[in-house]
């Protein structure tokens, strides 16, 4: 039985992408500070973890390597979000952003490096439209994206003389817990809180998309109708998308300055 690792695994994205693993045969380890609500079942393994505790997060990643035959996937998809424009935010939170987004899973990359080098795995970030798209009142939320798909995208070929995929899926917008963000507040909320999305899409859509990508070994994978639209976009005229983006932002806000 292949083991899957995934990081804010009690988060819906999480849980669907469990959910279907599982289906596959697959065992899947569930790692997030909050484990409520999961059970241990011979599919399920759920660990509590604070993913930012360096030393927490080598002691975990120890126990599961020592527990399961081998690891054949790590999922990277814990992260938080901050619905806030740059300056009514501060340094602090866009530093824990970071910690979250970027840094932990840059640890925990490290901490399964040499397993998954071992089964020649896959490491699966889940990033975001905004890991590769401007993204307007989510620049820390932005900026960690974008640092994460930097760095997993450098690791893919650092690792491909071992056997190891390095893949990327960018989901657009992913309803798991909408209604519980005021757009303006400031406060780190988990993704898939903001009510200002559009063309949301249920977990199980997404996850569903996510892991036929990754079975096909597509290095990029751009999740939703928004995801693909932007990814084509992006490519073909940064500036356009730009252009695009702060429309939308004037025609849902009349306070913006249309000029």
């Amino acid at each position: 039985m292949k083991t899957a690792v995934i990081s804010g695994g009690n988060g819906g994205l999480g849980r669907a992408l469990a959910a279907g693993l599982e289906d596959r045969g697959w065992h899947c380890v569930l790692m997030d500070i909050d484990i409520s609500g999961l059970d241990a079942s011979e599919s399920c393994t759920p660990i509590a973890v604070d993913l930012t505790d360096i030393q927490a997060l080598d002691q975990a990643a120890s126990q599961i390597i020592a527990a399961r035959p081998s690891i054949d996937m790590v999922i990277y998809n814990a992260g938080v979000s901050q619905i806030s424009t740059f300056a009514n935010a501060d340094i602090t939170s866009h530093r824990r952003i970071f910690e979250i987004n970027y840094f932990a899973a840059v640890s925990m990359a490290g901490a399964f490096l040499k397993p998954i080098r071992d089964s020649r795995g896959t490491h699966l970030a889940i990033s975001s439209v905004a890991g590769f798209a401007p993204l307007h009142g989510r620049t820390a939320y932005a900026a960690s994206k974008h640092a994460m798909q930097g760095f997993f995208s450098s690791l893919r070929s650092e690792e491909r003389a071992y056997g190891v995929r390095c893949l990327i899926a960018a989901p657009s917008f992913v309803a798991t817990n909408i209604g519980n963000a005021n757009s303006t507040d400031g406060k780190i909320v988990r993704p898939g809180s903001a009510a200002d999305g559009i063309d949301y899409m249920s977990p199980e859509t997404a996850a569903k998309v996510i892991l036929k990508g990754a079975e096909t070994g597509r290095e990029f994978i751009p999740v939703g109708r928004v995801s693909r639209l932007a990814s084509l976009i992006m490519r073909a005229s940064p500036r356009l998308y730009q252009r695009l983006m702060q429309r939308k932002i004037v025609m849902d806000d009349p306070k913006q300055d249309k000029h």
